[in-house]
């Protein structure tokens, strides 16, 4: 049973930073929107795969984590009232006769928009899991493929699989906090910072952490309770260890999922774009951040955030043909000063 549809000016698909950075420059152009997100909280990547790593490169913030930056985020675009609907993903989107878009999620809930916005990173993130038998029954108790709570893995057996920055970075920053800390790779070679390695392998060196080069060919679970682990090397010789918690960084399988059958066109599992408008090969709809691609595209928050403010005056121009678009600065304009909630400043 097809639902009455919400109608919107503009729908959001993706609820990561540049997504909610959508938000904002909609906002300051009095375009009001909804946000639709597969995962149960905003934030995207940065809440899901580094809650609580550093990110050094978004401009004037040295550093922050990315539950603070989603954080930030959301106080920034709190004036603008944006409807959030998370925990649905959309399935499907087709343009009407009228040139509107309807918008179906998961959920059964539908909207009709004038414009979309797609931020959804680079589509549905899946994890790389490990491959037995069996071993999803302990998935999000004793075996992980993000962290979320690093706490809980303090005065634990940790065991770490991986070769990039993330395994290597987990396993740096809980050699302090946990019992014990074991690295398994499946050659000695890493992807990861040269810095990540190098304090890897003094750490090793020292015996405060311990590299196996191999694979994990078996475990033992008692009361969904994980006790041991197999290793296997490239000989052949097996290594029984014992292990509290299993933490795997085998890297993401991200996937369009629905976008495919969308009708926009895909380069490279990304959405085509141009560099005026970021606007997909269908008018009124738009794609930012991650998932779109374009000559000399580089996949940083920053140019995501470049690209929506963009995207958001092509959106106001096809919204309003007839209404000339007026740049203005949050500095200094006091239409901006009330959208925002703030006092207009005096200069002397």
């Amino acid at each position: 049973m097809l639902h009455s549809p919400i109608e919107a000016d503009a729908v959001i698909i993706g609820a990561g930073p540049v997504g909610l950075f959508q938000v904002f420059e909609l906002g300051l152009l009095e375009i009001k929107a909804h946000v639709i997100d597969s995962l149960p909280e905003a934030g995207g990547q940065c809440i899901e795969l580094y809650p609580d790593k550093p990110i050094y490169d978004i401009p004037a913030v040295p550093v922050c984590t990315g539950r603070e930056l989603t954080q930030n985020l959301l106080k920034q675009i709190e004036p603008f009232g944006a409807q959030f609907h998370l925990g649905q993903e959309v399935r499907t989107l087709e343009q009407q006769a009228d040139g509107r878009l309807l918008i179906g999620t998961s959920q059964n809930q539908y909207f009709l928009s004038k414009t979309v916005f797609i931020a959804a990173g680079v589509g549905a993130f899946q994890p790389r899991k490990l491959a037995l038998e069996g071993i999803e029954a302990l998935e999000d108790k004793h075996i992980f493929y993000h962290v979320k709570h690093p706490e809980q893995f303090s005065g634990k057996k940790i065991v770490i699989c991986g070769g990039g920055d993330s395994a290597l970075d987990w396993a740096l920053f809980l050699v302090e906090k946990a019992a014990s800390v074991t690295l398994i790779h499946r050659r000695d070679d890493f992807k990861a910072a040269p810095k990540s390695i190098a304090k890897m392998r003094e750490l090793c060196a020292s015996k405060q952490m311990q590299l196996l080069i191999g694979q994990i060919t078996s475990y033992e679970a008692q009361d969904e309770h994980l006790k041991e682990i197999v290793v296997t090397d490239i000989d052949g010789k097996t290594q029984a260890l014992p292990v509290d918690d299993l933490l795997i960084f085998f890297g993401l399988s991200p996937k369009l999922g629905p976008i495919a059958e969308w009708g926009l066109d895909i380069e490279r599992k990304q959405l085509v774009v141009d560099t005026e408008k970021f606007q997909t090969s269908i008018p009124g709809i738009y794609a930012v951040g991650d998932i779109n691609i374009y000559p000399g595209k580089k996949k940083l928050i920053l140019s995501g955030f470049h690209e929506a403010a963009l995207a958001a005056f092509a959106a106001a121009a096809y919204l309003n043909p007839e209404k000339q678009i007026q740049l203005q600065y949050t500095t200094t304009s006091p239409k901006l000063h009330k959208a925002l909630g703030v006092s207009s400043p005096t200069f002397e």
